[in-house]
């Protein structure tokens, strides 16, 4: 293989510890012919890939390259694999692919041309993953990561190892973080910094805004045909969100707010929803693509409301944000028609420790989740407990 190439993979290997795995690591097909891992910017995938290489790579012949390193501007994915699999290579994984013009077309060439070949890739961009997943369609699984859960947090950054709990397990009480009596500071504190594996980088608050700026005036315009002007009006939508109560999308002011047309708002709110700069609480199941109604717009994360609402950051907003991020891992979260939350036919009221139960008095089967509770009881359940699922 090229040298270029290969101490570029050297310099990011010596770069990546193996003391930490993200949930997403034993849910990936690793020995599928082709997988995708998608997911928004900062979050940890290439760091994801670089552990198995580190982990895998005295067993078999494995590559690492980067979709946006210059080798690319004179030579294609395909010549590449081509020569890797030449030099007896078994996996070669692509980074940043989505950078890459034609990589869907060249990924689909290279599926077909080598069957013994594996080829991982990955895309910071998960609207030009989807823009290109056609040309691979029922070649490559797309697995979707998202940022840190409170569990990831508390082992990454405080070397607390705490189980994966289900939230049959929750529900029940079972919720334990052993050894911490008081897990209220650690949780307020992942709210706050704790969605990104960078978080503990001195220069965090800049990092993640240059990740929604890039977002924003980047990757959606690209992906939409958008002029740079038309990517300012979506960072003024998202201003709007973040400081919100929490934001229930009324198109025809907002329309007014950010001077678009109507009709066009719905496309703006998926762009960003795909791109995990937002979410959209729906009344039906379907995740992203689901076909429901949208009752209530949340940005993606308690980390990024907090960095984007500044002082004016809504408690309760924080809570839900909370509440939705986590649990939409694991889980279908629909939108309740008597509190804020439904899964699995359970209503789920969110609040702080003076929360009552009267808006799930009319649910058959109802909980009241407190922020500000170290312990539950009953129908009474901790906030931080529902930060355990994956």
């Amino acid at each position: 293989m090229d040298t270029s190439l290969t101490e570029f993979m050297e310099g990011q290997l010596n770069q990546t510890t193996t003391t930490f795995h993200r949930y997403m690591f034993d849910k990936i097909s690793w020995n599928s012919r082709m997988f995708g891992l998608v997911g928004p910017r900062g979050i940890g995938k290439s760091t994801l890939i670089l552990q198995y290489i580190r982990e895998n790579r005295d067993s078999r012949k494995l590559f690492y390259v980067s979709a946006d390193h210059l080798y690319f501007a004179s030579h294609t994915l395909v010549d590449t694999a081509d020569e890797f699999t030449k030099e007896g290579g078994e996996q070669l994984f692509i980074d940043e692919i989505h950078k890459y013009e034609n990589w869907s077309r060249e990924l689909k060439q290279i599926y077909d041309s080598h069957p013994d070949l594996k080829v991982g890739f990955t895309g910071s961009s998960v609207l030009n993953i989807y823009k290109g997943q056609a040309d691979l369609s029922r070649r490559a699984p797309i697995f979707e990561m998202q940022g840190l859960s409170f569990r990831e947090y508390l082992q990454l950054f405080h070397k607390i190892e705490v189980p994966r709990y289900t939230l049959k397990e929750i529900l029940e009480q079972k919720a334990r973080i052993e050894g911490i009596s008081h897990p209220l500071p650690l949780f307020h504190d992942y709210l706050l910094r704790g969605y990104y594996p960078f978080a503990s980088e001195s220069d965090f608050e800049i990092k993640l805004r240059q990740v929604v700026n890039q977002t924003m005036e980047v990757d959606i315009p690209q992906f939409a045909n958008m002029n740079a002007s038309t990517g300012r009006k979506l960072k003024k939508l998202l201003a709007v969100i973040a400081k919100s109560v929490p934001f229930k999308p009324v198109m025809d002011s907002l329309a007014t707010i950010i001077a678009v047309s109507r009709n066009i708002l719905p496309d703006y709110f998926l762009y960003m929803e795909q791109a995990g700069m937002i979410g959209q609480l729906r009344d039906d199941t379907g995740g992203i693509r689901g076909i429901g109604k949208v009752e209530k717009v949340y940005l993606d994360n308690a980390t990024l409301a907090h960095l984007l609402g500044n002082d004016s950051t809504d408690t309760g907003n924080i809570r839900e944000t909370f509440f939705y991020n986590q649990m939409r891992v694991t889980t279908d979260v629909i939108s309740s028609r008597i509190s804020d939350f439904e899964i699995d036919g359970k209503t789920f009221e969110v609040g702080g420790k003076n929360k009552g139960k009267k808006q799930i008095s009319q649910a058959q089967e109802g909980y009241v989740v407190k922020d500000n509770i170290e312990y539950g009881s009953g129908n009474i359940i901790p906030l931080w407990a529902f930060g355990l699922t994956y």
